[in-house]
C-alpha cells in the first residue's frame, strides 16, 4: 500500500491538474487565447503553389493575410512624381523609359491611374524584342500583314492618330472590326502624341504565336547584354509541339503529358485525394512548362494535340489573349467592359441579398471544336460540368476550422450526391454549339449534358459565389462579373494585362485548370462567409478603381511607346532621358 504523505500527495495533484490542462489545450487550442503548440509550415513551391500540410491552418487564411499584406506594400511603394516614375523604372528595367514618357506620366495624373509603375505584363511581352535586329522585325511586321485575319494598323507623322489601313478580314465582319476600333478608341485624348509605327493586330479571340524556347533564350541573352541578332543567326525549328515553348529541364520536357483517348466517352478527372494545393502566384500557376496537366485538360492546347510548330522568328502580333508559350502582345481588350454602375450591372445586389450559395456558372460548350476527330471530351468546360454533375462516388474535402489557430487536418471524403447538389450549380446553357453536325457530334453532346436556359443579370444576382472559366480564348466576362459584388473564382491560363495590378486573394479567388482546389474553396467560403464578402467587396472595388477606361488607355498608351521604341532602328533615340 502507498503511503500518501503530505509531498507525495502533492506532487501527484500537480502531475493530474498538469494532464488534466495538457488534454484540454490539445483538444481545445485556442482556450486560452492561442495553440499550445505551434502549427506546421505549409509548402511554398516555385511553380506557383502552396502544398498544404495537414498540421498546419487551413491555408485560405493565410493565402489571404498574406496577399493582402503584398497588396498594400505594392499600393504604399508606388511613385508620386514622375521623377520618381524615372527612377523606378531604371531600376526595374536597366534602361531608360521610352520617348514620351512624360506625357504618359501626365495622362496618368490627369486622369488618377493608380499603380503607376505596376506594367511588367508589357516587359514580358516585348523584352525579347530588344535582342532581335529592328531591321528583321520591320520586315517580318510588313510580312505578317498579309496572312488570314489580320488587321494592320499605322500611326504616321502626318496622321492625327492609329488608323485601320488594310485588313485580311472579310468586311462583312463587322464585329471583328468594331473590337479592333473600340481598342484604338482608347487612343483618342492622345493618339496624335503617339510615334509613328506599324502594328499587326490579329481577329481571332486565340493566340497564334507559338514560342520556341531556343529562339527566345537566345533572344533574351542578347537583350541582356544590349546586343541583338538577325534573323539569319537563329538557330531552324525542327520538332513541333507545345513542350518546344518550354527550357530543356522544365517537368512538361522531362516528362511529357499523355494525350487522353479519343475513344473516351468521359473526360478524364483528376484525383481529388492527392496533395492538395492552392495557386499562390495565378500567372506562375498558368504556366504549362511547369504545370504539364494542363496541356491535356484546356481546349487551347488540346485543340492541336500535341501541339504545332512553332514560329520560325519573334513576330510581334497583337493578340486579344496569350498564354505563357505564345509571344503574342496584348493590349487591354475593351470587350465587355462595363462601368461598374449599378444600373449596368443588375446582379450587383448586397451581399446580405445574395441567397444562393451555390456556386454559380452558366456557359456555351466552347473551347474547342467538338468531332469525332477531336478531344473535345476532355476540355476545360466539359470536364467542369461533368465533375459538378456527378453523384456517384467520393470526394476528398478539406476540413474548415473556425480560425488559423487549429490544424486543418486530413481531407474529409465526402458523397459526391450530396455535395453537388448542394454546394454546384453548374450547366451548359442554350444548345450544343461549335460541334460537328453531320457526324453527330453535336447529338452526343445533347444526350451527354444537360442544356439549361440561359441566366439573366437578375437570376446572376442572387448567387454569392461566381466561377469565371476560360472559353475559345480569355474570359469577356471577368470584367463584369467582379463588379457584381460576387465573390468570384477565376480559372484561365491566359494572364492578362491587369495580371500584375490586381492580386489573387484579395479580389478574387484563383482555381487551377485542374478544379482539384475547387471543393475546397466553396467549402471554405461556405463556412467563411464573413471572408467571402471580404473579397468580393475588394474585387468591386478594385474594378470601379483600377479597371476604368483611362486605366485601360494608360496601360496601351505605355505598351505602343514601348513598341514604337522597339521597333526603331535607333532605340536610343527613343529614349527618354528627362
Amino acid at each position: 500500500m502507498v503511503k500518501w504523505t503530505r509531498g507525495r500527495l502533492a506532487k501527484y495533484t500537480v502531475t493530474v491538474v498538469c494532464c488534466a490542462v495538457t488534454v484540454l489545450l490539445t483538444a481545445f487550442p485556442t482556450l486560452l487565447g492561442g495553440p499550445l503548440f505551434s502549427l506546421e509550415e505549409h509548402t511554398y513551391t516555385s511553380d506557383g503553389l502552396l502544398i498544404v500540410s495537414p498540421s498546419g491552418p487551413h491555408p485560405i487564411f493565410e493565402l489571404m493575410q498574406n496577399a493582402e499584406a503584398s497588396w498594400n506594400s505594392k499600393l504604399a511603394r508606388a511613385s508620386k512624381t514622375l521623377a520618381e516614375a524615372v527612377i523606378e523604372y531604371k531600376q526595374r528595367y536597366k534602361r531608360a523609359p521610352p520617348l514620351g514618357f512624360d506625357k504618359w506620366w501626365e495622362y496618368v495624373a490627369e486622369h488618377n491611374v493608380q499603380l503607376p509603375d505596376e506594367y511588367d505584363e508589357i516587359y514580358h511581352d516585348l523584352e525579347p524584342y530588344w535582342g532581335l535586329d529592328p531591321v528583321d522585325l520591320a520586315r517580318s511586321v510588313e510580312e505578317l500583314g498579309t496572312q488570314d485575319d489580320i488587321f494592320t494598323v499605322v500611326k504616321t507623322s502626318s496622321n492625327s492618330g492609329l488608323e485601320i489601313v488594310n485588313l485580311t478580314v472579310h468586311e462583312s465582319d463587322r464585329t471583328l472590326r468594331e473590337r479592333v476600333e473600340a481598342i484604338i478608341n482608347l487612343t483618342e485624348e492622345f493618339g496624335a502624341d503617339l510615334p509613328p509605327m506599324r502594328i499587326q493586330l490579329s481577329a481571332r479571340d486565340n493566340p497564334r504565336m507559338l514560342t520556341d524556347w531556343r529562339i527566345r533564350d537566345m533572344a533574351l541573352s542578347a537583350a541582356r547584354h544590349g546586343t541583338t541578332i538577325q534573323q539569319s543567326h537563329l538557330l531552324p525549328v525542327t520538332k513541333d509541339g507545345w513542350i518546344q515553348a518550354c527550357p530543356p529541364n522544365s517537368p512538361a520536357r522531362l516528362d511529357p503529358p499523355v494525350l487522353p483517348s479519343v475513344d473516351d466517352s468521359n473526360p478524364v478527372l483528376f484525383n481529388m485525394s492527392a496533395s492538395k494545393s492552392f495557386i499562390v502566384s495565378h500567372r506562375a500557376a498558368m504556366d504549362p512548362c511547369y504545370h504539364p496537366e494542363i496541356l491535356v485538360s484546356h481546349g487551347q492546347f488540346l485543340s492541336h494535340r500535341r501541339g504545332p510548330l512553332p514560329q520560325q522568328m519573334l513576330v510581334p502580333l497583337f493578340s486579344h489573349c496569350g498564354t505563357l508559350l505564345h509571344h503574342d502582345i496584348r493590349p487591354p481588350i475593351p470587350y465587355g467592359w462595363t462601368s461598374g454602375d449599378h444600373s449596368e450591372v443588375l446582379g450587383d445586389v448586397p451581399w446580405s441579398e445574395k441567397a444562393d450559395e451555390r456556386l454559380d456558372w452558366r456557359g456555351s460548350p466552347t473551347g474547342m471544336y467538338a468531332s469525332p476527330e477531336t478531344l473535345w471530351m476532355h476540355a476545360h468546360r466539359q470536364r467542369l460540368v461533368t465533375l459538378t454533375n456527378e453523384i456517384e462516388g467520393n470526394t476528398s474535402v478539406l476540413r474548415v476550422p473556425s480560425d488559423a489557430s487549429s490544424p486543418v487536418g486530413e481531407p474529409l471524403q465526402l458523397r459526391m450526391g450530396r455535395i453537388n447538389p448542394a454546394w454546384m450549380d453548374i450547366a451548359f446553357s442554350g444548345k450544343p454549339m461549335a460541334c460537328e453536325e453531320d457526324a453527330g457530334t453535336c447529338k452526343l453532346m445533347e444526350e451527354k449534358f444537360e442544356f439549361r436556359k440561359m441566366q439573366g443579370r437578375k437570376e446572376e444576382g442572387r448567387y454569392k459565389f461566381i466561377l469565371d472559366v476560360d472559353g475559345n480564348g480569355w474570359s469577356g466576362r471577368f470584367k463584369r462579373l467582379v463588379t457584381s459584388n460576387a465573390l468570384i473564382l477565376k480559372m484561365s491560363v491566359y494572364p492578362e494585362w491587369y495580371t500584375s495590378r490586381i492580386a489573387e486573394w484579395v479580389h478574387y479567388v484563383p482555381i487551377q485548370v485542374t478544379y482539384t482546389d475547387l471543393y475546397d474553396v466553396v467549402a471554405f467560403f461556405r463556412d467563411h462567409d464573413e471572408l467571402a464578402a471580404k473579397i468580393a467587396g475588394a474585387g468591386k472595388e478594385w474594378s470601379q478603381q483600377f479597371w476604368r477606361k483611362e486605366d485601360m488607355s494608360a496601360y496601351l498608351y505605355r505598351l505602343l511607346l514601348e513598341y514604337a521604341r522597339v521597333m526603331s532602328v535607333d532605340r536610343e533615340s527613343m529614349s527618354y532621358h528627362g
